[in-house]
């Protein structure tokens, strides 16, 4: 089972990824696209860290998403990737966060392999993505590429994703779901 996650900053999709990873009973592969780039956000990674359970393993993967769910698929297994926004600004921003250019090639082949894998997944897959498409269209062109992209990449993982939730203050909103067996 594919389950995207989605919905605002601060908005609780972590702690709730976290909590379904923990009910699934699997071991768990906590995949981090964040990097530290400064203080601020280095204290965010450890926050995050200081959450997850000590059995649980984590993977670093700012750019090569697709390979890294690869590499630690299995039946039996549950996989959270937190967070596919970030993944986009990795890719898009080559780490220069001030380039006004940028770098959609990368991004696109990283894209497509991700968008090719996940059908094929054997394990639960967990996804965390931001909804940046609630706000203003951004005044620069990167902010813009940005904002368009992870728009488009939510679209097409919530279209492979057989469960997709959206999060606001905290509060769990159902948007897909598998039909249920009769």
């Amino acid at each position: 089972m594919r389950h995207l996650i989605i919905g605002g900053a601060r908005s609780g999709k972590s702690a709730l990824a976290e909590t379904l990873a923990r009910r699934s009973g699997q071991p768990v592969t906590y995949i981090a696209t964040a990097e530290p780039g400064d203080g601020e956000m280095a204290r965010r990674i450890a926050h995050h860290r200081a959450r997850r359970p000590a059995d649980w393993s984590t993977v670093e993967a700012p750019l090569r998403l697709a390979a890294a769910l690869a590499a630690q698929d299995a039946p039996g297994r549950t996989l959270v990737v937190d967070c596919l926004t970030l993944w986009i600004s990795n890719l898009i921003t080559g780490g220069r966060a001030d380039e006004a250019v940028p770098d959609l090639e990368r991004f696109e082949a990283e894209r497509k392999s991700l968008l090719d894998l996940l059908p094929g997944l054997a394990g639960e897959v967990v996804l965390v993505a931001n909804e940046v498409g609630s706000g203003i269209v951004p005044m620069g062109r990167l902010s813009r590429v940005f904002a368009d992209e992870a728009g488009r990449l939510n679209q097409e993982v919530a279209a492979l994703c057989e469960r997709v939730t959206l999060v606001v203050a905290g509060q769990p909103l159902t948007l897909k779901a598998p039909a249920p067996n009769r």
